[in-house]
């Protein structure tokens, strides 16, 4: 791997960590059409690009984290716990994360273990992505806004989340597709759906980094890690505000088609 696979890489990954069209699956396509081998060193690389989009969600979403935080342990101070949105906002965080983390721990060997094809997995849930997708927005009526969401939302966007923790899954469209069930419009499930997953991101983030760390000759792979990781980051961010302005106006019928032609595409080249 060189300086231009990471530019590439890494912008494959800013583009698709958060666009529900699936990161982990255009990461094994553009792996795969570069020649790259499925070793350790393009395990390293990934992790560390995906830890920079973690890091353009919580920069972009910064003001809205700290918020809630704040009003978090403010209300638990004052004996208020749900006294305004934020406060209520970090309750339903921690509900939201609870059965991605539990299917997580209790799947992560089956998962492991259908990493040995990862590519026909990519390409299986690619066309679930578009599946989904389209259902969703085909019989969703999307009039809620993010103030009224709930804890039943927010068990939702978990459960759907969980999704995520499978092969070429795609945790955006997948958390989105369970926030616009529940009645969300396009914009509040799209926010809803990053801020409830940035726990999940982040613990996952920092676990696979630390695995990472102990591997063979990382700091020799320095330059090309950090490079990967600078691109994702602010072409993450970039695409973080393109998505928010994109969904006020149009549907996701556009990434249920492009999901449905990208995994069509992984099943000839696998």
């Amino acid at each position: 791997m060189n300086l231009l696979h990471a530019l590439i890489l890494g912008i494959v990954q800013g583009l698709t960590e958060f666009i529900p069209v699936s990161s982990t699956a255009h990461l094994l396509i553009a792996s795969s059409l570069l020649g790259l081998p499925a070793d350790d060193r393009t395990f390293s690389f990934n992790v560390i690009i995906q830890l920079g989009t973690v890091l353009a969600m919580l920069a972009y979403f910064w003001r809205d984290i700290w918020e809630i935080a704040r009003s978090f342990f403010l209300g638990i101070y004052h004996k208020k716990p749900f006294e305004n949105l934020n406060a209520r906002l970090g309750w339903l965080v921690i509900v939201a994360t609870l059965p991605a983390g539990v299917v997580g721990i209790l799947l992560s060997q089956f998962v492991k273990d259908m990493s040995g094809d990862p590519l026909l997995w990519a390409g299986i849930r690619l066309l679930f992505t578009a599946l989904l997708l389209a259902v969703v927005e085909y019989f969703d009526k999307k009039s809620r806004t993010l103030e009224t969401a709930t804890w039943q939302d927010a068990l939702a966007v978990g459960l759907f989340q969980a999704l995520a923790i499978f092969p070429g899954a795609s945790r955006s469209g997948s958390t989105m597709a369970g926030a616009m069930l529940r009645g969300l419009d396009r914009p509040s499930a799209a926010r809803f759906a990053f801020l409830m997953s940035a726990p999940i991101l982040l613990a996952a983030g920092l676990y696979e980094s630390l695995e990472v760390i102990r591997l063979p000759n990382t700091t020799e792979f320095l330059p090309i890690l950090l490079t990967g990781f600078v691109i994702s980051c602010i072409v993450g961010w970039l695409a973080i505000r393109w998505l928010l302005g994109y969904l006020r106006q149009h549907s996701l019928y556009v990434f249920s088609a492009y999901c449905l032609i990208a995994g069509i595409v992984v099943f000839i080249i696998r």
